[in-house]
């Protein structure tokens, strides 16, 4: 088990949830439209957010950003320890450093001193993108051996000045390297382990590599937060990083959507039917697994094993509440509104 890491009133490692974090695509300096961003990102189960501070500006900008947003604000910090600095000063959460462009010992130890001083955890952020030469191959590449090497060299710079309030993360965009690198930390350290696959891309081939970098790792019980890095709205990476927990029996967030892939035996348009679904209660918070099949087949037992169910035959359907039918069978184009009204009951009749 890893050592726990508290940011703010969130617990990271030492046994506790896997811990749900994004980022922000604004300018931080523009308060006002990263709170708004922020506060999406909470309403999605975000549960620790981080934010670019590439300038003074940015910097000043973090009291008024934290004041206003209930989960921990992390302060992305690169290549200017004073942002660190001034960050710690701002009273964020927690910091990232990346080991790639902070790398003079001395001021390292500086943010070392006001971390300790503050209570501050310090994300080390190995990259591979921005590793540092000195942990690079002979043909100046990056390697899961070099990643490590990077990680524990930081960490020991750290410790130096008796900080050990220390999360790591080692990320490359190869997600073979990411989870070689990885699993070779999990067992040199016992410091928790933020993960995630860098510069993942867009929704499409981003949740893809993400899925297949951070559930190997996750099934082998490594990790004990994560980010899905995805290009476009951050709201997304909060969606899909709960859809590879839930996969894994890890955490439960949401609308769990089990739909069969369809087949000549279809006769209804489940894809409509399900995106009507999904889209009408994409915004629930509470778990609630709802199963639409197309024929009887499978229909039958996936309905008996999800909360709500809707099992097709030519034209029609027929909806369950926990296995049993609750009406007759409805013609196809009222299916999805008798499947959300069902939902909504069985919602408001759910504790808290």
């Amino acid at each position: 088990m890893t050592k726990q890491v508290m940011v703010r009133d969130v617990p990271i490692g030492g046994g506790a949830p896997i811990v749900v974090q994004s980022m922000t695509n604004t300018d931080a300096a523009d308060v006002e439209a990263t709170v708004t961003q922020i506060e999406r990102l909470e309403k999605a189960g975000c549960e620790i957010v981080r934010v670019a501070v590439p300038s003074v500006e940015a910097a000043d900008a973090l009291p008024a950003i934290r004041e206003r947003i209930a989960i921990p604000l992390v302060a992305d910090i690169h290549f200017d320890h004073r942002l660190a600095l001034a960050a710690i000063g701002a009273g964020v959460d927690k910091l990232r450093l990346n080991p790639g462009n902070i790398t003079d010992p001395e001021k390292i130890a500086a943010v070392a001193d006001a971390a300790n001083e503050a209570g501050v955890p310090i994300r080390v952020g190995v990259n591979a993108g921005s590793l540092d030469e000195r942990f690079r191959d002979e043909k100046n590449h990056p390697t899961a051996a070099g990643m490590l090497e990077s990680a524990l060299h930081e960490i020991r710079l750290l410790e130096e000045r008796d900080f050990d309030r220390i999360v790591v993360s080692l990320k490359g965009t190869d997600v073979r390297m990411t989870i070689d690198a990885c699993r070779a930390f999990s067992e040199e350290s016992d410091y928790p382990l933020h993960l995630g696959i860098t510069e993942a891309g867009t929704a499409w081939e981003g949740s893809i590599r993400s899925a297949v970098g951070l559930g190997v790792l996750l099934a082998e019980g490594i990790g004990d937060t994560l980010r899905v890095s995805l290009t476009g709205d951050p709201v997304e990476e909060v969606r899909v990083a709960y859809e590879i927990l839930r996969a894994l029996g890890l955490r439960s967030r949401g609308i769990d959507l089990r739909v069969c892939p369809t087949c000549g035996r279809t006769g209804i348009d489940l894809e409509a039917i399900a995106v009507e679904v999904r889209r009408q209660l994409g915004d629930v918070a509470e778990s609630l697994s709802i199963a639409l099949m197309g024929c009887v087949v499978n229909g039958p037992g996936e309905v008996r094993e999800a909360d709500i169910g809707l099992v097709g035959a030519p034209g029609q359907g027929t909806v369950y509440l926990h296995g049993e039918p609750v009406g007759p069978a409805l013609p196809e184009e009222e299916l999805a509104a008798e499947v959300v009204r069902v939902a909504r009951e069985l919602l408001a009749e759910m504790p808290g």
